[in-house]
């Protein structure tokens, strides 16, 4: 009996221990087995997608506004300039001088302002002319080679391209006295005669009417309706200039209605040159033709480099009511002259 329960018991202990070899072996095995993912991947069941239909919507695209700070910048309409000129000349002999000659200082000066402001349809200018020039010669008082204030003023709207309704406002004089120091021979006045003085002449001129400006730098006015004034403050002169300026003699201001045309050029015609004319014509709706007045004035600017520059200006005048003959003066400088901006 105790031997069969004993035969019983080491079967089951030895069939315990196969199998457990058996498993252990059989795990080992498994472990060490690759797995192919992407046949997995080939196989997989993916779960059933959703069968209900799904609306998409239209993208749309709208400008949204966004609040910008804009840089502080304006717009400047205002145009200017500025030029001033000197000239100085001087010349000096000894007494024994064989070829003779005269001590002589001249000095002139010029002094040109001009603004504009133009915004569209409106245009505005002013300009600013002052000239005198001085000279003096040994023996001989100080006598004055050129003398202009000229103040101009438009105001214009366009209409056209080219063409513009204008009002303008002029006034012209002179600084200092002038005086004639030969006769009509050319013999030299003990006396000078006084022939003008500062509002003696002096011209107000106020003109309507339309304005040509075809290039920026030349500009045609042609004034319908024009008025102007003319002032002899000092009621002496008339003694030695009869026409007295188209003023009774006594009396110190004439009115005149007339007919205008000023014409203007303001070029730089080559690198260095630069030239500024304006022709003025006045024609008297109350006088004959013979009293229609023609005005030059030009000036002509060579520039030898930044600030030294060589100068001719020039004037021609046609006028009964100053003087039967035409008149005119011309002069030729070299000094510094400054323009800016």
């Amino acid at each position: 009996m105790f031997k069969t329960r004993f035969a019983v018991v080491f079967l089951t202990l030895f069939l315990a221990a196969i199998t457990a070899s058996a498993q252990k072996t059989d795990t080992s095995k498994k472990d060490s087995v690759k797995i192919d993912t992407a046949l997995l991947n080939k196989y997989r069941i993916d779960p059933p997608k959703n069968a209900l239909p799904v609306r998409v919507r239209a993208l749309q695209i709208e400008p949204e506004l966004i609040p910008l700070s804009m840089l502080d910048y304006k717009v400047n309409y205002w145009h200017k300039w500025i030029t001033f000129g000197l000239n100085f000349s001087q010349s000096a002999f000894s007494n024994n001088y064989s070829a003779g000659g005269v001590n002589a200082i001249a000095l002139g000066t010029n002094f040109d302002f001009k603004t504009e402001y133009n915004k569209a349809p409106f245009d505005y200018t002013a300009e600013l002319n002052l000239i005198y020039g001085i000279s003096k010669n040994k023996g001989q008082g100080s006598r004055k080679t050129n003398d202009r204030i000229f103040f101009d003023n438009k105001i214009a709207t366009q209409l056209s391209k080219h063409w513009f309704f204008f009002g303008s406002l002029s006034f012209e004089s002179q600084f200092d006295k002038g005086f004639q120091y030969t006769d009509a021979s050319g013999a030299v006045l003990a006396n000078p005669l006084l022939l003008s003085n500062f509002m003696a002449p002096g011209y107000l001129t106020e003109s309507m009417g339309f304005e040509y400006k075809p290039v920026k730098y030349f500009d045609l006015r042609i004034g319908t309706g024009t008025a102007r004034q003319t002032f002899v403050k000092d009621t002496t002169i008339y003694h030695n200039q009869p026409a007295n300026y188209g003023v009774l003699p006594g009396h110190t201001f004439k009115n005149d209605l007339a007919f205008q045309i000023v014409a203007l050029l303001d070029k730089d015609f080559m690198k260095n040159m630069h030239i500024n004319a304006r022709y003025a014509l006045f024609i008297p709706y109350e006088r004959p033709l013979a009293y229609t007045s023609h005005r030059i004035d030009a000036i002509l600017t060579a520039k030898v480099n930044r600030l030294i520059n060589v100068t001719v200006n020039g004037t021609f005048l046609y006028d009964k009511s100053t003087s039967p003959d035409p008149q005119g003066t011309e002069g030729m400088a070299l000094g510094i002259a400054y323009r800016f901006p």
